[in-house]
């Protein structure tokens, strides 16, 4: 049998969730986004009063002795600077746990504060996610909160004899009669049943201190029981909010003002960002490396050269690590990188469909301006032209950490500007070859996928030539902001061959109407207008009202000629050939 990395320590609650409180345990979730529903909160609660296991908890011992590292930390209660130990496994349900017993509010997924209220019902024992029907109530607790704290504060006693007092007062309201001393004995053996849950018991397991980074890495992501799936970003961004709390801290307020517009913040309509998004970026700016089981060596302090650990070794990484997230949090590179991808096209984040496009684009980015020091003007220009290749070829989908890696061993032998721009220059033309624009996207945009890169690249080809909409003189770019269609879409995904018209004819599977061959963006009142004539019946109509524009019409929307007149398999494939044609003018003309 192989060597135990773990020691089984009985544990409460209330030993688990007080270490938390007092940060000899390190719970970053108190800090990100929590992901369990409220719902989810008071089924534990539920579990835990009829006797129900919940599972378990992992600690990861610290390998640095903490005990002199003991101080008061402004009005948070806690007298550790650093944790001891670190949750591995049931972070979810620790957090669940210190949130409602004790109101310490956490973050929802905007990054905005929340208070996780589960209300109590002392005469049924029932758990609720609180309402304002439940806080009316004479009968429930609101928060089961105020229970806690106030055993914890001596005013328990007080607090029930309130409870009783005012649901006495609700009930003679309600012409029912006063609680009998049976009610009374009944709420007060559940309120201690309550309050026992402080006593329940939450096996832990402790890994050990000899155990290593890679060690407890694939612990944490293969032994998860919370429900949740945690991977190698959740262990890093455990470090960090953890160990490097200033750093914690300003990745957080980033992601938040990435999703709230306001002027002079990351706020943005291309992307959310998230931790990892910045992990990922900082790791590749300042160490060349796109593997996340790295990010994890480096902050621990290994020398990817010899392998070795050092605390030497780990403050030089920690430093390299802040000045490339500096670099990358930077609001005058983040904001004139943006604008690249804007300028690709790709004005909103219904375009992106892989956020790595923009991660790595921007790692690269940000390599090119401050180690090759190219000129801004060439440099945007070059990253325009990337991110429109990578975003229409799936170039970091699939094996994107290799295929990075590989990009960054290229990279050794690359020294200087001209050298970067042929580089990335060599590799766009080695995508974008003729093959590719005459056989392999026409097959790709063969489709009938939400999410198809290829349909993305059409609609970002059309942003770049302002084509106006089809049959219309309204640019699209403006309609695809958001924010542009308040509560009605002012723009439309249309179908050319309206989805009623070909079901008559004999098509009645989606994936044949809903080609992406099929589509256009029409403004409202002229979809309106077409709604489900056949092209062969409305066709004459913007004919007659084009005129001589009609055909440039056509032709900017990859519109086969007398295309009405066609049958619908044949206009689909000549179609898709078009808009490859368009999309490679796009790129010409980038």
């Amino acid at each position: 049998m192989g060597k135990e990395l773990f020691t089984p320590i009985p544990s409460k609650v209330k030993n688990l969730v007080d270490d938390v409180r007092i940060g000899k345990i390190g719970l970053p979730d108190l800090q990100r986004p929590f992901v369990w529903a409220d719902s989810k909160v008071r089924d534990l609660f539920d579990s835990m009063l009829r006797g129900y296991p919940i599972g378990y908890v992992m600690l990861w011992e610290s390998p640095v002795n903490y005990e002199d590292k003991k101080s008061s930390i402004g009005g948070n209660k806690k007298i550790y600077e650093e944790p001891k130990e670190l949750v591995i496994d049931g972070q979810q349900r620790l957090t669940a746990l210190v949130a409602a017993m004790y109101g310490i509010k956490v973050k929802d997924k905007n990054y905005e504060e929340h208070e996780i209220r589960i209300s109590y019902n002392p005469l049924t024992r029932e758990f609720a996610v609180w309402t304002y029907a439940i806080e009316r109530d004479q009968e429930w607790i609101s928060k089961i909160s105020d229970v806690y704290l106030a055993k914890e504060n001596n005013t328990f006693t007080k607090f029930r004899r309130a409870y009783i007092k005012n649901l006495n007062e609700a009930r003679a309201k309600k012409g029912i009669s006063e609680l009998d001393d049976e009610e009374i004995d009944l709420i007060e053996d559940n309120f201690n049943d309550l309050l026992g849950l402080e006593d329940f018991s939450l096996p832990t397991l402790e890994i050990t201190v000899g155990a290593d980074e890679q060690d407890v890495a694939d612990i944490f992501v293969r032994v998860n029981s919370g429900g949740q799936k945690l991977n190698e970003n959740n262990f890093i961004q455990t470090l960090i909010a953890v160990y490097e709390k200033d750093v914690h801290d300003r990745i957080t307020t980033f992601c938040q003002e990435s999703r709230i517009p306001k002027d002079g913040t990351s706020f943005n309509h291309i992307m959310e960002i998230d931790p990892q998004h910045l992990v990922r970026m900082a790791v590749g700016v300042g160490f060349h490396r796109a593997r996340l089981r790295y990010a994890y060596m480096l902050l621990r302090g290994k020398n990817l050269e010899t392998g070795r650990y050092s605390d030497e070794t780990r403050t030089q990484n920690l430093t390299t690590f802040k000045d490339a997230l500096e670099s990358v949090m930077n609001l005058n590179n983040w904001h004139a990188f943006l604008n690249c991808v804007s300028r690709a096209g790709y004005v909103s984040s219904k375009l992106i469909a892989s956020s790595n496009a923009v991660v790595f684009s921007y790692v690269l980015y940000l390599i090119g301006k401050l180690e090759y020091k190219v000129d801004s003007v060439r440099l945007n220009k070059t990253i325009c032209k990337w991110f429109f290749m990578s975003a229409i070829t799936y170039f970091y989908t699939g094996s994107t950490e290799s295929e990075v890696e590989r990009q960054f061993a290229d990279l050794r032998s690359v020294h200087t500007a001209d050298e970067f721009v042929a580089y990335l220059e060599q590799t766009i033309a080695s995508k974008f070859t003729d093959d590719y624009f005459s056989v392999t996207l026409p097959n790709e945009l063969n489709t009938s996928s939400a999410i198809s890169p290829a349909w993305y690249g059409y609609v970002a080809a059309q942003i770049v030539l302002n084509n106006p909409m089809l049959f219309s003189t309204s640019a699209l770019t403006p309609y695809l902001i958001p924010g542009a269609s308040g509560t009605k879409n002012a723009v439309d995904k249309h179908h050319i061959f309206p989805k009623n018209y070909l079901e008559q004819i004999g098509y009645d599977n989606d994936r044949d109407r809903n080609q992406a061959a099929n589509f256009t963006y029409l403004d409202y009142v002229t979809n309106i207008d077409i709604s489900d004539d056949a092209p062969a019946v409305y066709i004459p109509r913007y004919k007659d009202k084009l005129g001589t524009d009609f055909e440039t019409h056509c032709k900017n929307h990859a519109l086969p000629q007398n295309f009405e007149t066609l049958n619908y398999m044949e206009f689909l494939a000549q179609r898709r050939v078009l808009m490859a044609q368009l999309i490679k003018k796009a790129f010409s003309r980038l």
